[in-house]
């Protein structure tokens, strides 16, 4: 994607709807304007996996991908870009974002297909190679069932960069309905009321059954304590 670009002094003043940006690599770095709303329209589509012809205007034009975008907070629209630049032919490693198609078999069964690594980490032969996206097929996925980055295919010539055992997509079981939860966060705390002591294992199979409240049972335990010491006292008078 060609985008022209106009050289910039430091702190020179900024003409009306031009945004500054930098490029660079190991070798050198070189500082420009580009229009805000066509490098805006123009990132939308491509993200920072898309290469752009950047032309300086009375000067050079080099290929460069998006390294970082600063954003306005309030307008969500680009203040300030880095471009990183690179070479025809020679391999770039480059973040790539994971999609996945198809319904799997745990959502059929009420699970969720869960994207634990959004973006992976490659290595293309060049600047033109680089992929897009990465499409998973999960169609065949059970609940419990899991897709390492070594796993997802990726295009000829293109190398996994990062750790191939590194889980990418997940299928987890269904989420607990609100009384599930509501029933499973009881079973906890009447399990810790009955560790600390403060309520007995049958208060507690009363409270889990729904004859007892957590109160009436705290309530009851108290009463039975205080019945103790009074029956204590009065052996000790006796």
């Amino acid at each position: 994607m060609e985008l022209n670009a106009k050289p910039r002094k430091s702190q020179e003043k900024l003409a009306e709807g031009l945004i500054p940006a930098v490029a660079y690599n190991k070798e050198k770095n070189v500082s420009f304007t580009i229009d805000k709303k066509a490098f805006d329209r123009a990132f939308r589509q491509t993200s920072t996996t898309g290469l752009f012809d950047i032309t300086i205007e009375g000067g050079e034009t080099f290929p460069a991908l998006v390294k970082t975008v600063q954003m306005d907070k309030r307008k969500r629209t680009p203040i300030h870009v880095d471009f990183y630049m690179v070479t025809y032919g020679e391999p770039v490693e480059v973040n790539v974002p994971v999609h996945t198609k198809g319904k799997s078999q745990g959502e059929v069964m009420g699970g969720l297909v869960d994207i634990v690594v959004h973006n992976l980490s490659v290595i293309a032969p060049g600047p033109r190679r680089i992929p897009q996206e990465l499409v998973v097929d999960v169609t065949k996925l059970n609940i419990g069932d899991h897709v390492t980055a070594g796993q997802v295919k990726l295009p000829d010539g293109v190398k996994l960069a990062g750790d191939a055992e590194q889980v990418v997509i997940s299928v987890l079981p269904p989420r607990l309905s609100e009384g599930e939860a509501a029933a499973e966060q009881q079973a906890a705390q009447v399990a810790g009321l009955v560790a600390a002591g403060e309520i007995s294992e049958e208060a507690a199979a009363a409270i889990l059954e729904g004859d007892a409240t957590v109160e009436e049972a705290k309530a009851d335990a108290a009463g039975e304590t205080e019945g103790d010491a009074e029956s204590t006292e009065e052996k000790s008078e006796e």
